[in-house]
Order: C-alpha cells, then structure tokens, then sequence
C-alpha cells in the first residue's frame, strides 16, 4: 500500500482518512500478530468475548479500549503480546433472534425442525455476526485477528466434549431433578447467575389455612398465591408452642380437596410472621429443600410455559398471574383472605427476555461445583490471582463461599449438545466425545443423543485454554497460557470470572490469568445508566464519527478509574477532541523547527549543560515516563492518561514551546540546535508515550518525523533516563513560571493589552530564590513582554502599582501611563449596574409563590445558579473597583 504522505502536516487533522489508512496498513503488515520468541516475555489477554447477535456499545468501547492500552504498551515493551478475538455464541440470545426472524415469516423453529434450524442459525452468523468484529477494528484493537475464535468453532467445540466427558467421569457433572430457574418465555433452565432481580412493587397475600379438624386456622403470607395449589406441607418451627398440638391434625389446603401435614423445621424464623411457612417444594427453592428433608410430596402445578396444569384442578389452562387473581377472588368469596399488604421485594427476571422466572423442579444436567470453587479461592487468596480493584476480594469470597452446583443444561437448540447417548432398548446412558456405535452395555444401535444443549458459559468457561489450542498440546499453550491480565467488567465476575478460574485450574493445573481488572459500568453524565427508553444512550460508533477514536478512547482511558463508575458525555469526548488537536498543533510547529534534524542526534541527549527550558522539559519527561509505567503496572489507566494530558498540555505546549520561541527564531546557532535536538527528543517520546491510548494520530504524526519510521506500535516503549532527572531544574522553573503567571495575572485584571511593555519587580527575601530569578531574569521578561526587571531583597510596596504574592515573592507592575483609572472605573460601574438589574430580576422570580408553585425543578435550580453567578461577578468588580481606586 501507497502510504506517502505530503511533505507537512496538515493544517487541521482529519480523523477519518488517517484512521482508515493506517488500520490497512496495521493489517497489510501484519503488525498485530503474536510471535513467539523465546528470548522474549511474554503478554496475552483473551478478549471477553462479545455476544455474536452484538454491536458496539459504550461498554464494549471501555473494556476493549484498555485491554489494547495494554496490549499495544507490552507490544512496544518488546513482549511476545497476543490478544485473541472472538465472540459468543450467545445461546439463548442467538436463538431468539433467529426465531423472531423466522417469525416475520410466519414459522417457528419447530416447523423446520432441529437441523435445519441450526443451519438457518449458521447462516445468520455468516451474514451477520461479524458486526461487531468490524466495530472493534473501527476502535482500533490490535487483535491478532487471524486467531479469530468462535464458541462453536471445531476446535471449542472438541475442547467442550473434552471437558464434559472427563467431569462426568470424574463425578463432577451429574444428572438429577433439583429445582431450577426457569423462564417460561425461553424455555430452559437458567443459572443463578442468569436471573437478574429487580426490586419490584407487589402484594403480600395473608391466607387462612384451616385445621384439618375445623378447630381452627393459621396464617401463612405469600407473594404468589398461584403456587398454594402445591403445597404439600406447612413448616413451623420445632420450638413454637402455639402449633405443637399440630402434630397430629395437619391442614385442609384451601381451594383444594386435599390436607397436608404440618413439618417441624429448624429453617422456620418463628419471629418472623406468624411464623407459619406454607411449603411448596416444586416452585421454590428452600421449600424444596424443606420438603427433601422431611419426604414432602412434589406436586408441580404449572407446565413449562408458565399456564397451570392438571394438577392445579379448576385452575387448570390459566395463565399463572391469571390464576393469582382468580385464586384471590375465591379466597376471598370463602373468607379464607386475611389480608393484603403492599410489599416491595427482589423479582427474579430472565436476563435475555425479561419474563419472570419461576421457579421449578426439573430433570437437568449439574456440574458440581464445591471443589471447583474451594481451589479457585485458594488460588485468590494466596495471590496467585489477584483482583483488582481489591475492593473485590470480599464480595468474590462471600459468593464462592455460598456457591451452589452449576445447571448447565439448556432447553434450546443452538449451542454445544450435550455429548450423552441413551439406550433406547435398555436405557444405559453413555457420556462420550464422539457419537457410540452401539450400547456398550446391550450393544443396541438405537441410540438417541440428549436433545439439551450446554449453557453458553460452560464454554467461555474454557476460553483463556481452549483459544490456545487445548487438548493438544501447542506452542501457544507454551508461550501464553497463564495468559496475563483479564480485563471485564464487574457484573460477570461470577457468570465467567470465576468459572475460568475453576476450569482453567482443573484442566491446566495453573490459574487462566494473573491479575483480573474489573472496570465499572458507563452512565450518562448525571450517574444515570444508559437506556434506550430514556434517550440517553452514547453511541460509540456516532461519537468516533464525530470526534474521531482517538478522542473517545482518551475519554475512556481518562475516567476509567478503579471502583468508580465512568460519567460520560459528548461534551468530555469533545473535550479530548481538543486535546487530540492539542497534540496536532504541537506538531505541526514542532515539524516547522526539525524538519532537518538528525535523528542520531537524539539517542543520547545529555541535559546537564544545556539551558534550564531544556533540562526541565527533560526531567519533567523522564518523571511522565516513570508515571506512565507505574500506573499502567497498577492497572490506574485514568492515572496514565492524567500524567500524559498534564505534561502534554500544561508543560511541553504551554510553557516549553513558548520558552524556546526565542531560540528557534533567534540568531544563535549553538541556541538554536540544542533547542532543536530537545523538541525533537521531546516530541519523539511524547509520540510514543501516547500511542497506546491515541494510536491513530500519533503514528500519522510519527511518519512526518525526519528519518526512516518504521510502524509505531513496533518501536520501543521510552523508558526513564537517570541522567534527565534534574531536581533542581524543576524547582527553577517553578520558581520562574510562578512569578510569570504573576505579571500574567496582573496583566489579565488590571486589563492591561498583551502587546503593552510593562515594567516589574520582586521582593524576594530568599538569596536563592533571588539568584534564580536573576539568573532567568530574560525568560521572565521574554515571556511576559517586560522591558525591565528588579528583583530586590527587601522594600516597600510603592504607591501606583498593582500586586501578586507568589509564595514569599512580592510581585509589582507600576501602573502609570498604562490604564486610566477613572475610564476603568467608570466602565466597571456600568457592568456593576447592568448586573445588579438582572441579578434583582432573577431575585424577583424566585420570591414569586406563584412562579415557584408551577416552574418545573430544574427551572428552578437554574435560577438559583444564576443568582448565585451574578453575586460572584458583582464581587469581583467590587474588588476590582476598590483595587483601581486604591491607585489614585
């Protein structure tokens, strides 16, 4: 590819046409791909994989954002660095898309049946699952994209056979009825983890359960009436007195025909209530353990859709929030309804669709977890895995600690099929990785495979190996598995994190990863999260559009502090758009000055001679450099990206390019090439120090460089010269510029023109501080067109002159001849005026019932704002009144 540039920068940086070009070149030279040097360290990171049904989303611009801050560093550190791409197959989600699709033409899965389905599903991710793959090459990931994985690719999938087929043979996956999670919308099973609980305003229904005797009756509470026609029991606890005589009565259940006993159970809080629990062990979770321990019947009175069955009786065909009502209404005809309370409590939803869960027994495939989770925690515990922010170490403990065992069967079609043969003619179930040709036990060869597929985390659980290579045995393995760092965010540190560690330990005997960062969510400007029903959803793909990638990844970067969720707006994105320009500008000037410069110049740049602009700028940049490394090593990415923006911004253009104007410019040759050989080295590693975070415009600046320049990401990372620290220099240049921002300030409130020579002087008690500024004296002036500057030891301040105390240093400008003091005032008086009537309007409004009565809050709160801006400004020109008067 022709990458030829014109001779200079453009005069403004055009985002678009830079970023297409210099990712087809990164591409054509192949600059992302992984090596496996073994002289070299080594750095992986497996991407988290994002669901194939995807796009691009703010989340996904964060999290892929910093794995490639770190992966381009390593790269640059001269690490053999991979990071694998790839995307979920995304079961339930994927599922549903197609099924919407198919219901646009009128069918549903079952009128192709499972085959063709699945081919249909194939078919949608050939033309549309690589989406979102292309969005992450438009944020500018250095994927080695030619190790593309798929969940449901050959190789995942036999490392997915594997895995099932030795757990089974170790034990660890069973198969059993238990109570599970089940959303009558898709159909299936779902983990603990797939359930999102939303707190939810309900009702609380008080009802009477009669003694069987007709003696009387208890109380029982319930949020789900439905259920009641379940019941198969009544659980108090074994020390209440107020139901021991119980015992032997049991309970007519309501509405139904039948009488159930009355269970004496530690589980019971007899202070909680009535103290009485109705026990329903098919559509609850702790009644079905209550029920086990004491051999309570299973009497499950909804089907899988979520409509009562045969066993609910009268109630059978009803929808089950039909049913509640209906049951509400009779209990009520009978007298049997205490009462009702309004009730706020957690609703257990499905995370793909929403429906609301319930809760059911069902025949379903289990990985025991227990030992699993217990060699993961110990993993954590002694540092083999540390988690940052550590903050996180407690919240991982307490949920490995009250773990229960893994549902990992899923009642849908797409996705890894259980690898499990049953004997259609004697029943014996065969676990294998490849399809038996007869029963090992009756050598039959009608053979029927389990129709349930593997829950979609089984296999992420398997990806920082199965990525790699695994069950062979491959270099890659080898060379990058532990892989480094795992970057995600903090919301699937159970669903997946903590799965990898189990399976990763298990199967490769080590930990999948050393360090996990979890990152913090994205919300709107307000701390609100992002929804579409809301309108206020940040469209990464829109932004890099507007503002160009390199701004939104630097806005990422930049607020991506640990713990601490991410307040982003388009306004901050533009706000590093600026920056983005900052940085183009700078070049473009310093490009005007070393254009002829000799690359070979810069190796071994030694400041100790030079002038002070020179070995400050200097030291200043080896401390970035050190900031840089440090904070990166600590996973504070906002830190990193603080420390580039400060030095970039605040020292090298606002003071150094300013400070050597006079050299570059001026006649001095000697003066002239040091200040060269110092902006070149200067820019050069500023270049690089900001790739990682902003790769597009730094490697467009990086070719205009003077000499031979190879591709960026695979220069050296700049790395902390000794000889450049210089403490002093620093303490000079503070010195200086603080008593420069002095007469700046002077100049700035006495309104004095930037083009007006002015004349200064400083009291400085200190000999030290004196003999520096002495020293500098022509910077000074320089800087802040002063034709003449005292520095005095002690003094008095005299009459005329405006004033600036920076530390122990008095700063004065005489004043005479400059302004005229009574214009000034006269001026300043009428803007007092101006803003006193608006403030006075402002104050009429909000003494006004009538307009607080009916204007909206926020209209409110502006006004407030407003009144409290104009008494600011009012102070201020009081101030600057009496410091004009104080003149005459």
């Amino acid at each position: 590819m022709d990458i030829s540039s014109p001779e200079t920068l453009a005069k403004a940086y055009e985002f678009s046409e830079v970023e297409k070009k210099w990712y087809a070149v990164w591409q054509q030279e192949k600059s992302f791909s992984a090596h496996m040097d073994p002289q070299r360290d080594s750095f992986a990171i497996v991407m988290p994989p994002p669901n194939v049904t995807g796009v691009l989303h703010v989340g996904h611009a964060l999290n892929n954002t910093l794995q490639d801050v770190l992966i381009r560093y390593q790269r640059m550190m001269g690490c053999n660095t991979l990071w694998i791409p790839g995307t979920d197959h995304a079961g339930i989600a994927t599922q549903n898309v197609v099924e919407r699709q198919l219901a646009s033409e009128d069918k549903s899965r079952h009128d192709l049946g499972r085959d063709q389905f699945i081919e249909r599903v194939w078919q949608w991710r050939q033309e549309k699952g690589g989406t979102i793959i292309n969005q992450l090459k438009r944020l500018g990931c250095s994927c080695d994209w030619e190790r593309e994985r798929f969940t449901m690719d050959e190789g995942l999938s036999r490392a997915v056979r594997t895995v099932f087929v030795r757990l089974f043979n170790e034990g660890l996956i069973y198969k059993g009825d238990y109570i599970v999670n089940w959303c009558p919308r898709c159909h299936t099973a779902l983990s603990d983890d797939e359930v999102e609980h939303e707190e939810t305003k309900g009702k609380l229904y008080h009802i009477r359960y009669p003694y069987a005797d007709g003696s009387g009756h208890l109380v029982v509470a319930t949020t789900r009436p439905e259920t009641m026609l379940g019941d198969s029991g009544v659980a108090v606890h074994p020390d209440d007195p107020r139901y021991a005589h119980l015992k032997d009565i049991g309970i007519r259940l309501p509405l139904t025909d039948r009488t159930i006993p009355v269970v004496f159970d530690h589980h019971v809080q007899r202070e909680f209530g009535t103290g009485a629990l109705k026990v329903t062990p098919a559509h609850d979770r702790d009644d079905y353990e209550i029920g086990l321990r004491h051999q309570l019947e299973v009497i499950k009175v909804m089907d899988n859709s979520g409509t009562m069955n045969e066993l609910a009786g009268a109630y059978s065909g009803l929808d089950r929030f039909a049913c509640r009502t209906k049951i509400i209404k009779d209990l009520e005809a009978q007298g049997l309804l205490e009462t009702i309370e309004d009730y706020d409590h957690a609703v257990g939803n499905c995370y793909r669709c929403h429906t609301v869960v319930e809760p059911t027994t069902s025949l379903q495939w289990f990985v025991s977890v227990r030992p699993l989770a217990d060699a993961a925690v110990t993993a954590v515990r002694h540092g083999r895995i540390n988690i940052h922010p550590k903050s996180w170490d407690n919240t991982f403990y307490a949920w490995m600690d009250n773990i229960r065992d893994w549902c990992i069967s899923r009642q849908i079609w797409w996705g890894h099929q259980i690898p499990a043969w049953t004997c259609d003619d004697c029943g014996h179930l065969m676990v294998e990785e490849t399809a038996p040709a007869g029963c090992s036990q009756c050598h039959s060869t009608s053979l029927t495979q389990e129709s349930d597929v593997l829950d979609t985390w089984f296999s992420s659980a398997l990806w920082p190996f199965s990525t790699l290579g695994w069950p062979e045995e491959t270099q890659e393995l080898k060379f990058f598995y532990p892989t480094s760092v795992l970057i995600t965010s903090f919301d699937i540190l159970f669903f997946w994190v903590a799965r990898m560690m189990m399976m990763g330990l298990h199967f490769m005997d080590d930990v999948p990863f050393k360090d996990v960062y979890l990152h913090a969510l994205v919300r709107d400007k307000d701390g609100k999260k992002m929804s579409k029903s809301t309108g206020n959803v940040i469209d990464p793909l829109v932004v890099m559009e507007e503002y160009g990638t390199d701004a939104l990844r630097y806005t990422m970067t930049a607020f991506a502090a640990q713990g601490r969720d991410i307040r982003l707006s388009e306004e901050r994105i533009e706000g590093y758009r600026h920056f983005i320009n900052k940085i183009w500008n700078a070049a473009r000037f310093s490009l005007m000055h070393i254009n002829d410069c000799d690359p070979a110049a810069t190796h071994n740049v030694q400041p100790a001679p030079m002038a002070l602009a020179h070995r400050w700028i200097l030291s200043r940049l080896n401390k970035t450099i050190s900031e840089v490394h440090d904070s990166l090593a600590g996973f504070r990415f906002n830190d990193t990206a603080s420390s580039i923006y400060h030095f970039i911004w605040h020292e090298f253009c606002d003071w150094y390019l300013e400070w050597i104007k006079s050299d570059l410019y001026g006649e001095d040759a000697a003066k002239k090439r040091e200040a060269q050989t110092v902006l070149f080295t200067v820019l050069e590693a500023v270049v690089k120090l900001l790739h990682p975070i902003a790769p597009f415009v730094t490697e467009e600046i990086w070719h205009f460089l003077p000499g031979a320049r190879p591709t960026l990401m695979t220069q050296s990372f700049p790395l902390a010269n000794p000889a450049w620290e210089d403490n002093e220099a620093e303490e000079s240049a503070a010195l200086i510029m603080g008593v420069i921002g002095g007469i700046r300030n002077i100049r700035s409130e006495m309104q004095i023109h930037p083009s007006t020579e002015i004349e200064a002087f400083a009291i400085c008690p200190d000999p030290i501080k004196s003999k520096r500024l002495q020293t500098h004296a022509p910077s000074i002036m320089g800087l802040t067109r002063t034709v003449h500057l005292d520095v005095l030891a002690s003094g008095t301040v005299p009459q005329g002159t405006a004033n600036y105390i920076f530390e122990d240093i008095e700063i004065f400008v005489p004043l005479k001849g400059l302004i005229d003091v009574e214009k000034e005032v006269a001026k300043l008086t009428r803007n007092k005026e101006k803003l006193e009537k608006q403030a006075n309007q402002t104050r009429g409004k909000l003494s006004n019932e009538k307009f607080l009565a009916n204007a909206p809050d926020e209209i409110i709160t502006k006004e407030n704002a407003k009144l409290t801006e104009f008494s600011l400004q009012l102070t201020k020109i009081d101030e600057a009144i009496t410091r004009l008067l104080e003149l005459t």
